[in-house]
């Protein structure tokens, strides 16, 4: 029986693919095995050293401290693209009210109440909120994953002009992504040249402030900014002052703060991106399976520290092994299971930056489990290993 902790309410369709039978689920879970977990912030907080795996139910991990994990051979996993729909329709949405003042003009609207004659005063008024159409205008896509490969073709559809920008753009996004879009070879292409310009792209120390001052005077006037990725990616000072300059004429980001609020021509949502029962069920279902393939039969995907690695379970014992990505590891490693004669019937290794690791399937044990496990460990760059039946 395996014990599961959820740190934030996951949806129950996902939690059904953890089998009643084999995993016990609770909230408040002081040992488990696994976590999963949503936007909780897990810094701070003490992993068990029974802690095997956590898996974050969306596509962003910087609230998990995937050092520690990585250190202590527990992959984090992750669920990309599960939400991508519900971003791409926000964003189209960003779109829309960055362009047509939807918003100003039913805030406006509501302040007729008292109005003898509220379809006249409409009419009169309603010049103010003029903005135009986004059929014929550039879109520029900064980072082509799931989203923003849905956002590009959507864009498409919706009769704009796209160009996108990804450097590290991969064979799945390209097979997916209209011949139509136009690729850049760097940012300050996308951004002068864009009317319209939105964020999918991953923070880390790279592109914090990817948006920074350099950037924003490469832009075209008046562009319209938007940022469902992360709100770090933009330089705030930076860009209270690219709205000044008139570089900026609407920012829409979905990742309150203090710094953000109360700018003028910002307009900020509550982190409402993935919020749809739809993209909540599809990251909590693939979180499950993640964490449920990793306890018992060692498979990784989808995992942002560890590479993926798959071997279909065939009833055989396997034992699975994390060790740092150093030379002649696998001769070291053959050479343990030769000592206790444990036949190999299949194995992989691969590796990810400077972690690898290994799926052993064995014939038999012979009953050497513990000797095995111990001399596997006494190998200096062993992380972690794992005898599952």
């Amino acid at each position: 029986m395996y014990n599961i902790r959820t740190l934030n309410q996951i949806s129950h369709i996902g939690l059904k693919k953890l089998p009643m039978s084999e995993f016990n689920i609770s909230d408040t879970e002081e040992n488990p095995d696994g976590i999963i977990v949503r936007s909780f912030d897990m810094h701070n907080m003490d992993l068990h050293k029974n802690l095997l795996a956590v898996a974050r139910a969306g596509a962003g991990t910087n609230n998990i401290p995937i050092e520690k994990c990585t250190q202590r051979g527990i992959p984090v996993f992750y669920t990309p693209g599960a939400n991508a729909n519900a971003v791409k329709e926000l964003v189209l949405t960003g779109l829309l009210i960055s362009s047509r003042k939807v918003l100003e003009g039913v805030s406006w609207t509501q302040t007729l109440i008292d109005s003898d004659n509220v379809e006249k005063d409409a009419e009169a008024g309603k010049k103010q909120f003029i903005g135009p159409e986004i059929s014929g205008k550039r879109l520029g896509v900064i980072g082509l994953g799931a989203i923003g490969v849905l956002v590009a073709n959507a864009a498409l559809d919706l009769g704009m002009e796209v160009i996108g920008y990804d450097p590290y753009l991969s064979i799945e996004s390209a097979w997916h992504l209209s011949s139509s879009v136009k690729h850049a070879s760097t940012l300050e292409e996308v951004v002068s040249q864009s009317d319209y310009i939105t964020l999918h792209i991953p923070l880390n120390d790279k592109t914090k402030h990817t948006f920074n001052k350099d950037l924003f005077a490469a832009t075209k006037r008046g562009a319209r900014l938007m940022n469902f990725a992360r709100g770090e990616l933009v330089d705030i000072e930076a860009l209270k002052c690219a709205i000044k300059e008139g570089i900026i004429s609407k920012y829409i980001v979905d990742f309150p703060s203090k710094e953000v609020l109360g700018i003028d021509k910002v307009m900020v949502t509550p982190h409402l991106g993935a919020s749809t029962p739809e993209s909540e069920e599809n990251c909590a279902m693939m979180a499950a399976v993640a964490i449920r393939e990793y306890l018992k039969y060692g498979n990784i995907k989808y995992s942002v520290n560890f590479p993926n690695c798959y071997i279909d379970y065939s009833g055989k014992p396997r034992i699975t092994i994390s060790h740092r990505n150093i030379v002649n590891m696998i001769g070291q490693l053959g050479a343990v299971f030769t000592k206790y004669s444990v036949n190999i019937d299949n194995m992989i290794n691969k590796s990810k930056g400077n972690l690898a690791y290994n799926i052993i399937v064995c014939d038999s044990l012979n009953g050497k489990e513990k000797e095995l496990i111990e001399d596997l460990y006494k190998i200096e760059s062993v992380i972690k290993v794992r005898v599952l039946y």
